[in-house]
């Protein structure tokens, strides 16, 4: 694709590299065949081809978004399907990423877009105030047909997906270091997060406790937290990248003082975002070392674990589980064999979804802030998964089991609840609960 950036804008080193990531597309539309958005919608400007353009336009001529140019951007899910599918290999994520600080720049969102945003990038990644908030407005969760019917898509979406449980409060003085089980063969550190240790603390207990089982210590560092894509992907740049410098000081401390063999994450989401780290402080000479070295240390818990030698299953499986591959996982981190191999090691029966390579709807805070659109994937989504008559739904990502949880009665758990069940650790909680109901 030819552009006609001038020299004054290409020493703008983001400007710089959408022009590059822009000429390398070659309008072969590839991307428009995995696409959920244009899948969905079938309108070229709302497939990645079509917010090339879009994109190209607004930043060679470097005027404000228009409302148009908004409403397309927005409807990305960042789901990362295209670079997946580009022959050419456009690195569609980062071209869009500067698209969205662009627009949150320059464009003036209507009022009540912007207090939700500007909520959402507030609470989300604080969890005290993500605990709180879910107290105060779980009476709430009653009300989303009737917000429904008023017109207040959003709060009805975020009413929705408010738990039917209100999360506990954690315990003060949490350990920090969980040691290994017999002789130590590595040690790892592990994210806890933002939204993750709210909702569902379970996910980082079952790793934890798989890996102390095969020898591997895990260490949480103090001050870690929000890995910052949620800011990130509304295009607050100055928060997100205040969250990244954060936590690679306090894991660069970690890496110098303790020695860490991996990073590992437990959210697909967050490790697409660290495994971007490098990408991110390219031009901070204070971070950039650091970041690469972050960035080249994180692992999902996945590709960490298929690099152990598992014990053998100590639980007899018997549950046809279907795998859900997000697509932070799949398309955002290339990671497609790892989960279903250590599955089926565990003793599951794993089988694939159909049209596997499509989002789920979930998208970080896409669910929140594009309803209808994300209602509509999570139903082809369960539809898909109904076909191949699971027991149990296993997915790597919180925001995946949190959007279906809405749209289908089978349980959803992480892979690695099922892998540390299979070994010796509990039975998932959702799991317990279905067979409860089933009893």
């Amino acid at each position: 694709m030819q552009t006609s950036f001038t020299l004054d804008q290409l020493r703008d080193p983001a400007t710089a590299e959408s022009e590059r990531i822009v000429r390398t597309c070659t309008h072969c539309g590839f991307c428009t065949a995995t696409c959920p958005s244009y899948v969905l919608l079938g309108d070229e400007l709302d497939s990645p081809r079509g917010r090339i353009y879009l994109i190209k336009d607004m930043l060679e001529h470097d005027r404000p978004a228009t409302a148009e140019v908004v409403k397309h951007i927005d409807r990305c899910l960042s789901c990362l399907a295209c670079m997946t599918t580009c022959p050419a290999g456009v690195h569609y994520m980062h071209l869009v990423d500067h698209a969205r600080v662009h627009i949150e720049r320059t464009y003036r969102r209507p009022a009540h877009e912007r207090l939700l945003r500007a909520l959402l990038a507030k609470i989300l990644p604080n969890p005290a105030w993500f605990r709180l908030a879910l107290w105060l407005a779980w009476p709430a969760r009653w009300l989303a047909p009737l917000l429904s019917l008023l017109g207040l898509r959003s709060l009805a979406a975020l009413s929705r997906l408010i738990p039917a449980t209100p999360p506990a409060w954690p315990k003060i003085g949490s350990k920090r270091r969980f040691p290994a089980i017999g002789e130590r063969k590595g040690r790892v550190a592990i994210l806890s997060g933002c939204v993750n240790q709210v909702l569902a603390p379970a996910v980082n207990q079952a790793a934890i406790g798989l890996l102390n089982r095969h020898g591997i210590e895990v260490v949480v560092p103090q001050g870690e937290g929000c890995c910052g894509a949620l800011t990130h992907h509304l295009g607050r740049e100055g928060e997100s990248l205040a969250f990244v410098r954060r936590n690679i000081e306090v894991w660069a401390r970690s890496i110098e003082h303790e020695g860490l063999d991996a990073i590992l994450v437990t959210a697909s989401g967050c490790g697409t975002m660290m495994k971007d780290y490098g990408f991110l402080l390219r031009n901070d000479h204070v971070y950039a070392k650091k970041a690469v070295r972050v960035a080249e240390l994180t692992k999902d818990v996945s590709e960490y674990l298929a690099t152990l030698d598992l014990m053998p299953p100590v639980r007899d499986g018997n549950l046809v589980v279907a795998y859900h591959s997000a697509c932070s996982l799949q398309h955002g981190q290339q990671v497609l064999h790892e989960p279903k191999a250590l599955l089926a090691k565990a003793g599951f029966e794993v089988r694939d979804v159909p049209e596997g390579h499509l989002c789920c709807g979930s998208a970080g805070t896409y669910n929140m802030l594009q309803p209808i659109i994300a209602r509509r994937l999570a139903e082809r989504k369960a539809a898909n998964i109904a076909r191949v008559a699971p027991d149990v739904i296993a997915a790597g990502n919180l925001g995946c089991m949190t959007q279906l949880e809405l749209v289908t009665e089978i349980p959803i758990v992480h892979t690695v609840e099922l892998l540390d069940w299979a070994t010796g650790g509990p039975q998932p909680q959702a799991l317990q609960r279905s067979r409860k109901q089933k009893g």
